[in-house]
């Protein structure tokens, strides 16, 4: 079943970006442009997600999400926002967002992030002999429970919530220790060897996981 994502965004160029990109990950997006009409939508119609910036003009993010809190809609959400101060990202999670992604930011990163947030409201991912479940992060091969390091849990992690798309190098670097091409291929040989995942190096861009 298609998932239905509520986009609140004012700054076009971004929102029909964003909408894009989405629409072609097989999202069905509603672009918004002020709190007002996010409202309005989100009593219209159900969403699995809401993408909220918050300086949005009628409504702003942190208001609406509120309001929607206090109406006892647990829709995930997710703010994005150029306010990067401590108080806001504070008062972003108070009011109950479940992710804040700071602007600018690749569409890629918001992707990935989407992805990993609607797949936790399933249980098992699976892959050939590998299974995920969401919930509780643990993985199994062939019905028995595996261990990997911390390092390679993450790649594990971002590979299996975003199966046949292409993760930019840039966002896998930010997985090890100490980022470097060299580690990050070491880490991925290693998770490959540990988890029979079929990981492909998309030369100059990144790598993708295909699924069998």
């Amino acid at each position: 079943m298609t998932k239905k994502i509520l986009l609140l965004e004012d700054d076009k160029l971004l929102g029909e970006t964003i909408k894009e990109l989405l629409e072609y990950e097989n999202y069905e997006v509603t672009l918004v442009e002020d709190g007002v009409i996010a409202s309005e939508v989100s009593y219209e119609k159900k969403f699995d997600l809401y993408v909220f910036d918050i300086n949005v003009p009628e409504i702003n993010g942190l208001e609406l999400l509120e309001a929607l809190r206090n109406a006892n809609d647990s829709t995930p959400a997710i703010f994005i926002s150029a306010l990067v101060d401590l108080e806001t990202i504070s008062k972003g999670f108070s009011v109950g967002a479940d992710d804040y992604i700071k602007k600018p930011f690749f569409p890629e990163e918001l992707l990935i992030r989407i992805n990993a947030k609607l797949a936790s409201h399933e249980k098992i991912i699976t892959y050939n002999n590998i299974e995920f479940n969401t919930k509780t992060k643990m993985i199994k091969k062939d019905g028995h429970i595996i261990s990997l390091g911390e390092v390679q849990e993450k790649l594990f992690e971002l590979f299996i919530n975003n199966m046949n798309q292409v993760l930019d190098k840039a966002i896998l670097l930010e997985c090890l220790e100490k980022p470097s091409s060299g580690a990050l291929r070491t880490a991925i040989t290693k998770l490959k060897h540990s988890t029979d995942l079929e990981i492909e190096n998309i030369r100059g861009v990144g790598y993708t996981l295909e699924q069998s």
